[in-house]
């Protein structure tokens, strides 16, 4: 049996339980939880640390309307970070590789931001759609152009996220493979090679964490136009 690259994305199920709701839940049993106590560990105080600037840096531009979406945005971000961080681990699966977990999460939250907007304020959520001082032959057309835009938004968000990981990934096994394959016939090529792997490696956890925060922070824009 021929294996592809690609094999590597298929979501794996094991006695017929797909493995991707475990891995989903896993970073639920991560982070530790707080106590009561007046002094924290150096874990957990490093950890509301990080959550504190992270939440001051995304809702510093929105109303105080927007700061309700504090926690749905902020656990998302520790959930996509989770996943993404995990999935360069070995013999782990990256559920962010999916269209369908990304979308699932692009989609809800997007139409949320427009019911938002629609609810709270629709003439300037319609406004959205012609931009002022627009010739009036080209309204319709504009109209249009922005509406498809909209709707365009769920599908960037959960495309972007899906092909940087998966264009990561799949670049890193191919950069393995090749170290392999030249280890025993040009061992100073494989060792250059690998350099380029372990550099690769270093900039794919970059890229795991800033996709984490993009998602979140194209969201969190989205909500600033509607509230």
């Amino acid at each position: 049996m021929t294996l592809s690259f690609f094999d590597q994305f298929m979501s794996p199920s094991y006695l017929g339980v797909p493995l991707i709701a475990l891995a989903i839940m896993l970073p639920w049993a991560l982070y530790p939880t707080p106590t009561s106590q007046w002094m924290n560990n150096r874990i957990l105080t490093l950890q509301g640390w990080f959550i504190n600037r992270f939440t001051q840096q995304i809702f510093m531009p929105l109303n105080p309307n927007g700061h309700k979406w504090a926690t749905l945005l902020t656990s998302l971000m520790l959930f996509l970070i989770t996943l993404n961080m995990l999935g360069l681990l070995p013999y782990t699966f990256t559920p962010t590789t999916q269209l369908s977990l990304n979308m699932g999460l692009a989609v809800p939250l997007w139409l949320a931001t427009v019911i938002t907007g629609m609810r709270n304020q629709p003439t300037a959520a319609l406004g959205h759609l012609l931009p002022e001082g627009t010739p009036t032959p080209l309204i319709p057309v504009l109209i249009i152009i922005e509406t498809i835009s909209l709707f365009i938004r769920p599908l960037a968000l959960g495309v972007r996220l899906t092909a940087n990981l998966t264009a990561g990934h799949l670049l890193i096994q191919l950069i393995a493979t090749a170290v392999f394959v030249l280890l025993p016939m040009m061992p100073t090529i494989a060792i250059l090679t690998a350099t380029v792997l372990f550099l690769l490696t270093l900039l794919e956890i970059a890229v795991a964490m800033i996709q984490a925060y993009v998602f979140v922070l194209l969201l969190s824009l989205y909500l600033q136009e509607n509230i």
